[in-house]
This record gives structure tokens, sequence and C-alpha cells, in this order.
């Protein structure tokens, strides 16, 4: 089969590598990909939002099946639109991504199905949303509605910062369109839990469970990032949490996207926080998360293309996930000035060092060639994933290999997988 995956992150880096395992896969092509993606597939210069063109391309080049990696083109619609030409692809139609590209239409659906969240308050007006943060004498979060590349949310300690934050979305436009609407609610406790599920509109998968770390500082402080690094399995994704989460997020949440007129048929990630009241949901996404999909796929132990395969052609009930005995840990190297301002066009060195090392994976989130040279071209740049007998050994092996890794104003948090074995010792205990 010829497959096309569409992005050119981390994630998608991984979903390649996982299906150039796959002995039914005869040829891969990513649109745009990077210098990662280059090494197992023939990359295309296209980019996510050109549907025209991608349609053009699974044509051309006798696509069987398209793989959707980020967020914006699956909410702009570009299932329904290679579904309308008759072509294969994986993913859910705009309808049902909405659930993440939409956070208000998310919230009032998750309220109708009574799935477990935050209070919550939906504006689209500033006066009136600072008037109701003005009343409020406990810390809130703001998040703007809309896509904003999983920097649109901000945890607000002080209601003054959520009037700041607010003025920063709604009426600077920080966000653009994403914060025209914004969700005000109550701060979390707890930890959280990344959580992802295949459905194929009655059939819901849960994968194995994994846990990142959003902020860019080490102790989980800072602002958010789309992700500064993850792993599998969590320790706090006990069984009791897992059928929680079963029976009071997916099974609803599913039934009442069918129910709206938008059956979901794609892979769903629910951002959880474990509070003392049990599992609370932070968010949905339509997609993997990112770098969540990088320490999966590397444990998965099913071919990828069956599972695709299975989801797009709805016998997902009819698959057997197998899982390798491992764990994974996997540590992000950005550029100083992430989630901020950033330089690119850095030389990066050490990458096939790392990459030659035992049970070690490097997997390319912002990097491009320059003739024969690989150069940083984002704000997270590789995403170092290792597979260990343990969080503790994958830990060890993940930051060996970071550290073969260097370029001009590198920067990576040295906690990841931290808070996985301070409650492996507390179980123990």
């Amino acid at each position: 089969m010829n497959v096309l995956v569409i992005g050119g992150g981390g994630r998608e880096h991984a979903i390649v590598h996982g299906l150039s395992r796959s002995l039914r896969v005869t040829r891969v092509f990513c649109a745009p990909g990077n210098a990662g993606t280059a090494e197992l597939a023939e990359n295309v210069a296209i980019d996510v939002g050109d549907h025209a063109a991608l349609v053009a391309l699974a044509k051309e080049r006798k696509i069987d099946l398209t793989i959707v990696g980020p967020e914006a083109p699956l909410c702009a619609g570009i299932v329904d639109r290679f579904q309308a030409e008759g072509l294969r692809i994986f993913g859910p139609t705009a309808a049902a991504a909405r659930i993440e590209g939409d956070k208000a239409y998310a919230k009032k659906l998750m309220k109708h199905a009574h799935v477990p969240t935050a209070e919550a308050r939906i504006f689209n007006r500033f006066a009136d949303a600072k008037a109701y943060v003005a009343t409020r004498d406990t810390g809130v979060v703001v998040k703007a509605a809309g896509l904003a590349a999983g920097k649109g949310v901000v945890v607000c300690p002080d209601p003054a910062d959520a009037i700041l934050a607010l003025e920063r979305m709604m009426v600077q436009e920080e966000f653009g369109g994403a914060g025209a609407t914004v969700v005000v609610e109550e701060v979390l406790k707890g930890q959280e839990l990344s959580v992802h599920a295949f459905i194929d509109d009655r059939t819901i998968y849960v994968l194995e469970s994994a846990q990142d770390h959003k902020a860019i500082g080490e102790g989980d402080t800072g602002p958010n990032t789309g992700g500064m690094g993850a792993y599998s399995p969590a320790p706090i994704a006990t069984p009791e949490v897992y059928a929680a989460v079963e029976r009071d997020v997916l099974v609803p949440i599913v039934d009442a996207l069918r129910s709206d007129g938008a059956p979901y048929r794609g892979v769903l990630y629910v951002g959880l926080m474990l509070t003392a009241g049990g599992p609370k949901v932070l968010e949905f996404n339509c997609r993997f998360g990112d770098p969540e999909t990088q320490v999966l796929l590397t444990r998965l132990d099913t071919d990828l293309l069956d599972v695709l395969d299975a989801v797009v052609d709805g016998r997902l009930d009819q698959i057997d996930l197998r899982w390798k005995p491992k764990a994974a840990v996997c540590v992000v190297v950005a550029s100083k000035g992430y989630p901020g301002r950033y330089e690119s066009g850095k030389v990066i060195e050490g990458l096939q060092e790392a990459a030659g090392m035992p049970d070690v994976f490097v997997f390319h989130s912002g990097t491009k060639r320059v003739e024969h040279l690989t150069v940083t071209n984002g704000g997270r740049v590789v995403a170092v994933t290792a597979l260990g007998d343990d969080i503790a050994d994958a830990q060890q092996r993940a930051y060996r290999a970071v550290e073969q890794i260097r370029f001009e104003n590198a920067y990576y948090r040295r906690d990841i997988a931290d808070k996985a074995l301070r409650s492996s010792v507390r179980a123990e205990a």
C-alpha cells in the first residue's frame, strides 16, 4: 500500500516510523515532512492547509490511505474533502473534530452528556468576561475557544492575571480569531493524564496510558507549550481510573457526538485531571498528542497500518492491540525562547550518535535540511524517545541520548518522568 502522512512534526515522524515497519506498506509520503521523515519517506512540499493540492497528490501517487497528524486540517474539513473524492483517510470529519476546534462547543457537549469537567462560563465579549472574573476571589483558567497551537490555555492563580489573559486574547487578538470566544473555568487540582482511544463510531479501543509535561520549566513551571516530554505507562493510570474514564467520559461523549450528527472515527485524545473527586476532562483533541505519540507508538507491537485500516473500515472490533513489555520516556529538545520568540537555522550535531544508541529513537519536530546539514526550524526541535525495562531505565537512556545532541541555544527539561518515579516509590511504600 502507498500511504500519505499529513504534517511535519514529531508526531508525524513517529507515525511515519511506525508505518515504515509494516510489511504491507510499499511507499510512504509525508507532506510537508521534516529532515527526519525524509529518511523514511518521500517528503512533498505541500502545506497542510492546501487541501486541493493534497487531494491531487493522493490521486497522482495512488495513495491507498492518508493519515492526518495535526488538528488544523481536520477542523478545516480535510477528511470531508478526501471522502467526497472517494479517497480513504484516517481522522474525524470537521463536525466531529469540532470537539477540539471549538472549546465552547466541547464544554456544552460535555454538560449535555454529563461528562465530568471543570465548571465553566463562556464569553464572546471582553467586557462580560472581565466583569465575571472581577467578581472571583480565586484563580481561574482562561482558554481561547479556537485552535491556538497548544498555547491558548492560561492558568491564572490571581484573577488580575486572568483579566490580562482575556485582554491578550479578546482585545489584542494574540491568537487571532481563536480568542474571539473564551472559556473561563475553575482551576482543577491533581495530576494530568493523557488517554488516547481509537474509535470507529461505535467501537472504542483505549490505548496504553501516557503522561506529558506541558510547562516549559522544570517542576511544571512557566507557560504551557505543545509538550516538553512524556512517558508511558503512567503509574497514576490505575485500572480503576481507566474504567472510570471509559464509562464516564469516552462512552457518553462518543454517544453525544453521534446524536449531534457527528459520528467519530479516528483517534480521540482526552486530557484529564485526576482530582480528589475522580477524573475530570480538561480538553479533547481530535488527533494523537505530541509528544505522547512518540512514547505510545514506540511501545505498540501491533502493525500500525492494520489498526488505522480497521478504524477507517469500521472493523476496529477485529483488532487486538499488543504492547511491548517496555516503558518509554520522551524528552523534547527545544530552541531557547520557546514558546515565545526563538531563532531558527542553527546547525544540529549528534543526531546519528543519539539515534544509534540501543532502543533510542530521535523524532524530528522542527528541523529541515540545508544542503548536507540538518538545522533547526521550529520551537520544538527533536523529541528523543527511549525504551527501557521500566521508567527509570527508559529515562536514563533518553537523557544519555539527549546529551549527544548539540545546537546553539538548545534547551530541555531535566525532570521528565520524575513524577512517574515518585509515584512508583509511593506505590511500593
